[in-house]
């Protein structure tokens, strides 16, 4: 691929537009997250992501798995034992994760005022 600008993030067959769109997808951030401290088993993962399905958790690692973000380790032991951690590509990406993270926390009440907002004038106005 040529040189590009920073607008071609947004043209279709851009590799940055598809890589924004892949950690974009609803669980990959806190997934990786949930994998920034080490090798997890799925069962872990579970236990420390609220709200994910183990099929939902089971897809998210395995497209993580397919973009080389995460590896998963598969042990040859009774009962088997399956860990996942971050590859160091899928590691570089908890800095930005970290920095989305405090961004939120700093304008999260800012965000939910501004939905409540504009739910209300929504509402008044029918």
């Amino acid at each position: 691929m040529s040189a590009s600008g920073p607008g071609d993030c947004f043209l279709a067959d851009c590799p940055g537009r598809l890589t924004i769109e892949l950690i974009a997808e609803k669980w990959t951030a806190v997934v990786l997250y949930g994998l920034s401290e080490g090798p997890v088993r799925h069962g872990e993962l579970i236990g420390m992501i609220g709200g994910i399905s183990r099929k939902v958790l089971t897809q998210t690692l395995r497209r993580l798995e397919a973009h080389g973000l995460v590896s998963r380790h598969a042990y040859a032991e009774v009962p088997p034992r399956v860990e996942y951690e971050l590859t160091p590509l899928g590691a570089s990406l908890i800095g930005p994760i970290h920095v989305l993270t405090e961004w939120a926390r700093t304008n999260g009440d800012a965000v939910l005022d501004a939905l409540d907002a504009d739910s209300e004038a929504t509402a008044r106005n029918g």
